[in-house]
């Protein structure tokens, strides 16, 4: 089965139980390798032309903006043939309760009738919010299993729960 890892990841200061920390690379990035690692499958980083604010209240400003305008971000560059793909493994930041608006953008790009999608996520207390359910509205031919979520402050950690749930959807 091919495998595409497509995750949305955001670098400056984030969130961390209690403190705000600038890091080199995201949470969501750091998660969004080791399923590559475990998988083998092809990575997509899912980038918006314009980029978020590296201030951690700055981005969080811009996120709730475009959820409140359930804006949709233009993309920096074509995501790849989904068409090529059987599981699309598909990371993100839980914002505001649920995925970025520019995972919005890359899931109504491209059909995934007929695809598995696992989606992940990190955050810092909200769990898979409702991106779940809202990926099941943009993509109802697909499959969407249940997602796993990673608190951000452990992602780096995470690479033995990513290979078990991996494992579990047949990977």
């Amino acid at each position: 089965m091919k495998t595409l890892i497509a995750y949305f990841s955001h670098t400056g200061e984030n969130y961390f139980g209690g403190a705000i920390r600038k890091i080199a690379k995201g949470n969501t990035a750091v998660v969004a390798e080791f399923a590559q690692k475990a998988t083998g499958g092809d990575i997509f980083e899912i980038q918006t032309v314009k980029s978020y604010p590296e201030n951690y209240k700055e981005c969080c400003d811009v996120a709730q903006a475009e959820g409140r305008a359930n804006a949709r971000p233009e993309l920096k560059t074509d995501i790849p043939d989904i068409a090529a793909y059987d599981i699309v493994v598909l990371g993100y930041p839980c914002w505001w309760g649920t995925m970025p608006q520019a995972v919005f953008t890359f899931l109504e790009s491209a059909d995934f009738s007929g695809k598995k999608i696992l989606p992940f996520c990190t955050h810092e207390g909200s769990g898979m919010g409702r991106s779940e359910g809202d990926i099941k509205k943009l993509c109802p031919g697909a499959s969407v299993a249940k997602g796993l979520a990673i608190s951000g402050s452990s992602a780096a950690g995470a690479e033995s729960s990513v290979r078990t749930w991996l494992g579990a959807n047949g990977l």
